[in-house]
């Protein structure tokens, strides 16, 4: 006996993967190097989620479109911060530690 089944497809990003982070003083001050070289965050997406190490509580997020406008900002509250689904295409992820702005690419 065949059952029948029904499907609706629907499409969904399903990209999971760590998000490479490098980091950049936007101050440029060069007067006061560092000692030791500054770790980026570790950064982990899985659609519209974002997972986030301790080091970024308190940092501010940003989403950077292609015309390198801020279209989405908040503070990073939790561990995991889920973006707004009404975003789509690539994007540059900025966190923003102290003086240090960290980026990423990701695609939504």
């Amino acid at each position: 006996m065949l059952a029948s089944l029904s499907f609706s497809y629907v499409s969904v990003n399903a990209y999971a993967g760590e998000v490479p982070m490098q980091g950049d003083d936007p101050t440029g001050n060069q007067d006061n190097p560092q000692k030791s070289p500054v770790e980026p965050p570790y950064v982990w997406q899985e659609g519209y989620s974002f997972t986030f190490d301790e080091s970024c509580l308190g940092c501010t997020l940003r989403l950077v479109d292609d015309s390198d406008t801020v279209v989405y900002t908040t503070v990073i509250t939790s561990d995991t911060v889920v973006l707004p689904s009404t975003f789509s295409g690539n994007y540059e992820l900025q966190v923003i530690r102290g003086i240090w702005c960290f980026y990423g690419f990701i695609e939504l």
